[in-house]
């Protein structure tokens, strides 16, 4: 499975983006996928997940509310919608894969991961 993640950019506090990753290789549509996300100088951390089954979804506190993921199985891909970006919300963003059905925000579950797009939130 390849992962292709885009759609990061420079915005300015308040506005919105939205990150695509587009999986090829295989099916992805029995899978959870999730968004992780490292700032300089930081660890990797979970931002946003969803399962395959029920499309249930998942997300970190610090986005909850103002990012919402989605996944259309059709084009083999999830979205992240982000609402509101805050300066704190510089990083690189990546997408990681699993199949399996639990969303976890442990990255190192996670077999498949893209390359990461840069978001940069100016104040």
């Amino acid at each position: 499975v390849q992962l292709q993640a885009s759609g990061g950019g420079l915005v300015q506090a308040g506005e919105a983006l939205r990150l695509s990753c587009a999986a090829s290789g295989r099916t992805v549509s029995r899978s959870t996928m999730a968004w992780f996300r490292q700032a300089p100088g930081k660890e990797r951390e979970f931002v946003a997940g969803i399962s395959w089954k029920h499309d249930i979804t998942y997300y970190a506190d610090s986005v909850k509310g103002r990012f919402t993921i989605s996944r259309d199985d059709t084009k083999n891909a999830v979205s992240l919608k982000m609402n509101s970006l805050k300066p704190e919300d510089t990083a690189v963003y990546s997408c990681g894969l699993r199949f399996d059905v639990g969303i976890t925000t442990n990255s190192a579950l996670y077999d498949y991961w893209g390359q990461g797009t840069l978001v940069t939130v100016s104040s």
